[in-house]
């Protein structure tokens, strides 16, 4: 049996168990496809619209028909259609309904218009001999997620590095995989990569939900089931102790946050790609306001001393840019660090600031990449997948740079 399909069997039952029979049946017909302004509802991973379009305007709160997920009137009515009574969705305030109407305009800036877009399926790339990209999962008492795991052709039973990676909003682990080419990046330098699949049955644009309390706190929620998955790895193949690294992309690069602040003894670094700070926002009203203008009290939950690496366009209409720079400020490091900052040039034309905070010995523990005239996108990512900048330095490659460079103590398995 697929993987995938086992797992919505396991979540199907856990739903039924706790009385949520609406949410469960969902799961097994496969979910309601969401609209494509469903889709950007809320990771900002926006949408280009066909001329007219209307914007989404007012956001209809969780409830049993939604899977406890934030969701547009689109979504509601379809879902709807066709019961006696139909709620219509309540209106927003006018202040936030202004916001939402400037959030989701198509951008013209240069690095957004053409590279967002919503997740297109393409016959999976072929893998090398001898790699393999498998569907595995992982449930405790919070749930049940699927990944998929990239093996390289170069394992020979020793142990390597591992990576887990967070996709964006309306992405997949193909989709994630095929933009950041992380995977052919596992392949020339052998690790392993995990790619951890958000459940529609949990938020229906698939996104990780970073602004949740219930879902920023070691052992709870979403960071229970993504350290669950990296642990289940690190039982199942013999990964190199120290060398555990997590990185995401927009929802996602929250979400990596939110596990490095949660599990330093886990994660040894962490890379954040057009995310927030954890504890930037603790609900989807403070959500939209820290994407919009930053987070009101994000260094409140600091990573500690986990080395980060930052990168984000400085034209991101999506999560402001601020976001960035209290990602990097959020990190505890050590206060005698040397600060160098250059500027560059990648082969694609964009332009970029490179600021790196490096402790005696020269080892940077914190990296920021500001990537100047670049939206919302994974930067020198491939069009193969959604949410990308070809144009841009090699964010993928950078980070594994700049991971490798920080072994830790073997992490526990508990």
């Amino acid at each position: 049996m697929n993987v995938f399909l086992k797992i919505d069997m396991m979540e199907a039952t856990r739903l039924t168990r706790e009385g949520q029979l609406e949410e469960a049946m969902a799961v097994l017909r496969g979910g309601l496809a969401p609209s494509s302004a469903a889709a950007s509802y809320f990771d900002g991973d926006a949408q280009q619209k066909p001329a007219g379009t209307p914007p989404i305007l007012d956001m209809v709160p969780p409830s049993m028909e939604t899977g406890g997920a934030w969701t547009s009137p689109q979504f509601r009515e379809a879902h709807s259609a066709g019961r006696p009574g139909g709620m219509s969705p309540p209106q927003m305030p006018e202040a936030l309904r202004g916001f939402l109407d400037r959030f989701v305009q198509p951008g013209s800036v240069r690095g957004l218009d053409g590279l967002v877009g919503p997740a297109v399926v393409r016959a999976p790339a072929p893998l090398p001999d001898g790699a393999q990209f498998e569907e595995r999962g992982y449930a405790n008492a919070a749930g049940s997620r699927a990944y998929k795991l990239y093996v390289p052709s170069g394992y020979d039973g020793t142990a390597l590095p591992l990576v887990v990676m967070l996709h964006g909003c309306t992405q997949s682990p193909d989709d994630f995989a095929a933009g950041t080419r992380m995977n052919d990046l596992a392949e020339e330098q052998t690790f392993l990569v995990a790619y951890p699949a958000q459940a529609q049955s949990a938020n229906v644009s698939k996104c990780w939900n970073w602004f949740s309390a219930g879902h920023q706190q070691r052992d709870r929620g979403e960071p229970s089931l993504i350290a669950g998955i990296t642990r289940q790895i690190m039982r199942d193949f013999p990964v190199e102790p120290g060398r555990v690294y997590i990185a995401g992309l927009s929802a996602g690069g929250a979400a990596a946050a939110v596990m490095g602040s949660a599990y330093p003894d886990l994660y040894a670094a962490v890379g954040v790609h057009s995310g927030l700070a954890c504890g930037a926002a603790s609900d989807m009203p403070s959500a939209l306001a820290a994407m919009r203008q930053g987070g009101s009290s994000p260094g409140s939950r600091g990573f500690g001393a986990v080395p980060i690496i930052v990168f984000h366009g400085d034209r991101d209409t999506t999560v402001n840019p601020v976001n960035g720079d209290q990602v990097i400020a959020q990190s505890r490091a050590a206060a005698d660090l040397r600060t160098t900052v250059s500027h560059g040039e990648a082969p694609g034309g964009i332009r970029y600031t490179r600021t790196v905070q490096a402790d005696e010995s020269g080892r940077p523990m914190r990296e920021q990449w500001i990537l100047h005239g670049v939206g919302h996108a994974w930067s020198g990512g491939s069009t193969a997948g959604s949410y990308t900048d070809p144009s841009g330095p090699d964010a993928s490659r950078e980070m594994m740079r700049f991971f490798l460079q920080h072994p830790t103590k073997a992490a526990p398995l508990g």
